[in-house]
Formats: structure tokens, C-alpha cells, sequence
């Protein structure tokens, strides 16, 4: 959420660089400068009386002490009074206060100076490509390899619980558990401290980190305890934060952790979301990392190389792309897309986002910074996937197809115990 502060100050610059988003926040941003001085104002009204209630009250006690009662009950006359005039300003400032709150989050981040304006995906930048061999031989899809090898069922996750819910079976089970594990162990072995996070969280949670209000149609919700299912892990690790002052020593914090994932919009239809292409549940691990605002960053483009170096070790064909306005995240400064090619379905399927948020979750969050000096600053917040698995292992499996079988990358073979899948 942008601080209005920022917003007055920066009026023109904030609708110049939202308008790489392809829409007009003018009319809003002048909704939203006119109701903080309107709050102002009303502040300003409840502050005296409260003053002024407050100082007949000294005075009263004066009054009772010098013997003048009679003084004394008129002057309670008149702060009686004043109890009214002060309720009623309350409650406006209350509702003033709560409609201010709802136009800021009906604002975006504002996107970075190297972010483009575009439409939509076909307007992302690509930054890296990996060179794609070509292959004559025929290339059979993920879906039906998992069927040939037993690895994957998602006949029997449609019978358990619907489709978007794969059931993964034997080899398959244990190379997704392989990939958890390195996963975690390359993200540990770069400083992460791993944590282990609640699946469901609460309503402050989902606000903390910008899910809510914007997204709770993907959410699952559980209505008797208002309590939803995470999209990612992203959200319980930050909020591990919420209503925070840090230390300026205590960071940088560098977290990993792995969790199922669930949304419920799977998509669009066909292809798009036919095997692993797009899930109801899903496994992923994080990186999340909190920041001082002067390092956020050159700790970004450590993320973008360290989520890189993992898809190298996979030995996987992948490009990196950054987002333009158009296809930029709600919450989201920046925002680096990792995607691995199909070879079977002859496209590029997103496997990663690496993103900058800048102060606009810290600002929801309430997290900030102690500099030491009296100062306190809004954090900055990154985070990363690293890595989402389906289309991972949809990948691998595809990519990695031969006539004896699939075989699995050297880096996983101390994990997984077994270089085939026959």
C-alpha cells in the first residue's frame, strides 16, 4: 500500500509511472489527497476538543480543591457538552479513515524505472535465453509419460478430489520429495534459514502481504474460522513480521521455506491446464528476504542469479523475462519471471517469479526499521520461487525423455538414489 505522504509529494511522478500499468489513476490519487486533508481537518477538530475537555478537567479539579463547587458543576456542565460534538467527529474520522484506507488499496505498487510500459506478456522483456536443442525424434508429453512410467495419476486425484489434484506415485513421489529437498539445501547453503509455516492464515495476514482484498477469489476459503489456505509461502513467512520494528543490525533476513500451495483459479482451459501446466494444489519452496531499502536491489539481482544458478544445475532449458506495467503483479515493484520449455507441448511454461515489492507490503505489514538514531524507516520485501515444482518436473520429464526411459539430472542423483526412471 502506498503512504499518502508519498503520494502528495510526488503527485505527477506517482501517475506518470502507474500509467505504465495501462491505466489512469489520476481520479483516484486526487480522491485520495482530497480525503487525507478532509481527515486532516477533522483530526484537527477531535484534537482540540479533546484538548479543551482535557484542560476543564484540570480546572475542575482546581475548582474542587479551592472550595468553589458551584464553579466546578458549571464547568462539568460544559465538558458534558462537548462529549457529543466529540463522539460525532470520532465516527467520522472513523469512516473517513476506513474509505481512505479502501482507495489506497485499490492503488498499485508503482512500478520501477526499469519496468516498460506493455499490455500484456507478449510486452515482457526477455533479459536470458538458453539455447533450446532441437529434436526430430517424436516427444511424448508429460501426461502420458506419467502414465507409462506409473508416476504421476491424475485420474486418481480427479477421483480423490477433482482436477487440478495430480496423485504421485512411486519414482514420481520421491523425485518431487528430491527436488523439496534440493531445493532447500541450495537455498540453505546461501544463508536462508528454513522455516516450517502454518498453511492456513488469517484476514491481517492475507492483507499483510496483498492477497486480500485484491485476491480472495483465488483463495480457499474456510468460513467457520475465516481462515484461508495459502497461495504460497510467501504470505505466513512475511507475516511472520507483521507489526515489527527491526533493528538495523538484525538484517538482512533470509528465509526459505516449503509448503503445498493452493489457489483456485486454475486457469484458462485446454492445454494451458491439462497435467501440470496449472494446479489446484501445488508444491513450492520460498525464499523471502526483508530488507534495508538502500540494499533491495542489488539483493534482487542475488536472487535472479541464485534461482538461475539452480535451473543451470537442472539442466534445463529456461529464459528469464521482466515484466512489463501491463503483466506487473498488483503488489510488485518489479518482477523477474523464470519459464523452462516444453519440449512436448513446444512452450515455455513460468516456474519462478523473483520480485521486488519495495515499502508497499511493509506498509500494510506496519514492519519497519530502527536505524538507531531515532529514525524508523519502512523495510523493503523480496521474494522469490525457488522453485514452484510441477512444471519443474513437467519439464524434466519431457526434456529428459530417452528410449530406455527418463533420465534424472546428475545434481538430484544423491537425492533421489536412483539416475532413471524405467
Amino acid at each position: 500500500m502506498l503512504q499518502v505522504s508519498y503520494i502528495k509529494e510526488n503527485f505527477l511522478s506517482v501517475i506518470s509511472n502507474l500509467n505504465k500499468r495501462n491505466v489512469d489513476f489520476t481520479k483516484k490519487l486526487k480522491e485520495i489527497t482530497d480525503l487525507d486533508d478532509t481527515r486532516k481537518k477533522i483530526q484537527s477538530e477531535y484534537d482540540s476538543i479533546l484538548n479543551e475537555s482535557n484542560n476543564i478537567a484540570k480546572e475542575i479539579g482546581i475548582l474542587y480543591k479551592s472550595g468553589k463547587s458551584n464553579e466546578a458543576q458549571e464547568l462539568k456542565s460544559k465538558s458534558i457538552s462537548l462529549k457529543p460534538k466529540a463522539k460525532e467527529l470520532q465516527e467520522k474520522l472513523n469512516n473517513v479513515s476506513e474509505e481512505l484506507k479502501i482507495k489506497l488499496c485499490s492503488i498499485p505498487n508503482i512500478p520501477n524505472e526499469l519496468v516498460v510500459k506493455g499490455k500484456n506478456e507478449e510486452d515482457n522483456e526477455i533479459i536470458f535465453s538458453t539455447e533450446i536443442s532441437k529434436d526430430n525424434k517424436k516427444i511424448i508429453p508429460h501426461w502420458d509419460l506419467s502414465s507409462k512410467y506409473n508416476i504421476i495419476d491424475f485420474d486418481l486425484g480427479n477421483k480423490i478430489s477433482g482436477s487440478g489434484f495430480p496423485v504421485y506415485k512411486n519414482k514420481g513421489a520421491k523425485l518431487q520429495r528430491s527436488l523439496i529437498n534440493f531445493f532447500l539445501d541450495k537455498n540453505i547453503s546461501q544463508g536462508y534459514n528454513e522455516i516450517q509455516p502454518p498453511l492456513l492464515v488469517n484476514e491481517d495476514s492475507g492483507f499483510g502481504t496483498g492477497q486480500l482484498p485484491d485476491k480472495e477469489g483465488q483463495m480457499y476459503h474456510i468460513q467457520n474460522e475465516n481462515l484461508y489456505l495459502i497461495p504460497t509461502a510467501e504470505v505466513p513467512i512475511t507475516n511472520i513480521y507483521r507489526n515489527s520494528i527491526l533493528k538495523i543490525h538484525e538484517l538482512p533476513i533470509k528465509l526459505t521455506g516449503y509448503t503445498p500451495c493452493f489457489r483456485r483459479e486454475a486457469g484458462s482451459y485446454g492445454s494451458d491446464v491439462r497435467g501440470l501446466n496449472r494446479l489446484h494444489q501445488f508444491d513450492k519452496v520460498e525464499i523471502v528476504r526483508i530488507e534495508c531499502p538502500t540494499k533491495s536491489y542489488i539483493v534482487l539481482d542475488e536472487m535472479v542469479e541464485h534461482v538461475k544458478s539452480i535451473l543451470i544445475e537442472l539442466e534445463l532449458p529456461f529464459r528469464i523475462l521482466r515484466l512489463c506495467g501491463g503483466d506487473l503483479g498488483f503488489t510488485s515493484a518489479i518482477t523477474y519471471d523464470f519459464e523452462v520449455f516444453s519440449k512436448a507441448q513446444n512452450k515455455w511454461l513460468e516456474v519462478s517469479s523473483v520480485s521486488n515489492f519495495e515499502s508497499y507490503q511493509s506498509n500494510r505489514l506496519k514492519l519497519r526499521i530502527d536505524y538507531g538514531d531515532k529514525t524508523k524507516k519502512l523495510a523493503h520485501t523480496l521474494n522469490g520461487s525457488a522453485l514452484a515444482l510441477p512444471r519443474i518436473i513437467a519439464a524434466l520429464i519431457e526434456n529428459n525423455q530417452t528410449d530406455k526411459g527418463i533420465t534424472i539430472p546428475k545434481a538430484l542423483h544423491g537425492y533421489t538414489g536412483f539416475k532413471i526412471i524405467d
